[in-house]
């Protein structure tokens, strides 16, 4: 099903979810690692010019230093799955040594503003590959769900993966519930970029949307690796509220110049 716009018409054709619903005794209830905090971070000092290359990696360490030394270890060892269907470890997606890697947890294949953001990482893979930054986004559903995104949008299936069960997203301690999805005022920033989303989802489908109901909950977020040191970390606070990819990009290049 193609279409030129975010409808509501379109969205509403996703089958029932109801408020109600998700709260039934069937719904799967999760449990976050209390080893994380469960707040976000940001990186807004390091784009001034009086930020120097040695103290922008020694902030960039210090931002993500909520989520434990061997976080880049434990995340390294959960499996996901290619668009394919392939099982991998996250550990062999880049070099855990030296090589550099964004990871893009996007919230599930479905969501409209996963296409907009999927479609700005698209745009900026070329700045990345440059730096010698692997691109990885992840998406909660299938992998006959990515292919969807990864056909329609489009975006190169290779740097597309599916975590049905949301294992990243929970070694992350990564925001879940209702009323982050629906409800968080972080979630009005997407109406900034309604050109962005418009233009990405016109061959959106609701048909991308997880089997597993409870999956359209799952908040995203950004990661930036090095080896299995983590440089930068992100979380989503509600849907749509993205991690500003220039900064992101930005601090590749200042840990790779350092």
């Amino acid at each position: 099903m193609a279409m030129s716009t975010v409808s509501v018409t379109s969205l509403q054709s996703l089958p029932p979810l109801s408020i109600s619903s998700l709260k039934s005794p069937n719904f799967p209830s999760r449990q976050f690692p209390t080893l994380y905090s469960p707040k976000s971070t940001n990186i807004s000092t390091l784009t001034t010019t009086s930020t120097s290359i040695a103290t922008a990696r020694l902030l960039v360490r210090a931002f993500s230093s909520d989520f434990g030394a061997k976080i880049g270890e434990t995340l390294g060892d959960v499996t996901i799955f290619t668009a394919a269907g392939e099982p991998v470890m996250l550990k062999d997606l880049w070099d855990q040594n030296e090589g550099m890697a964004v990871v893009a947890l996007l919230r599930h294949f479905g969501c409209p503003c996963c296409w907009e953001l999927a479609s700005a990482l698209k745009e900026s893979k070329s700045k990345f590959d440059s730096a010698g930054v692997k691109l990885i986004a992840i998406g909660v559903g299938a992998p006959n769900k990515a292919r969807i995104l990864a056909e329609r949008l489009p975006f190169p299936m290779d740097c597309l993966y599916a975590d049905p069960d949301r294992k990243a997203y929970d070694v992350l301690g990564l925001y879940y519930g209702i009323g982050r999805t629906f409800f968080n005022p972080a979630s009005a920033k997407v109406f900034s970029r309604f050109d962005a989303l418009r233009k990405a989802v016109k061959n959106y489908t609701v048909e991308a949307t997880p089997d597993e109901r409870s999956g359209v909950l799952q908040q995203g977020g950004m990661f930036l690796f090095k080896g299995k040191e983590l440089l930068y970390a992100r979380k989503d606070e509600g849907t749509g509220d993205h991690a500003p990819l220039d900064d992101v990009f930005d601090i590749c290049c200042k840990v790779t110049a350092a």
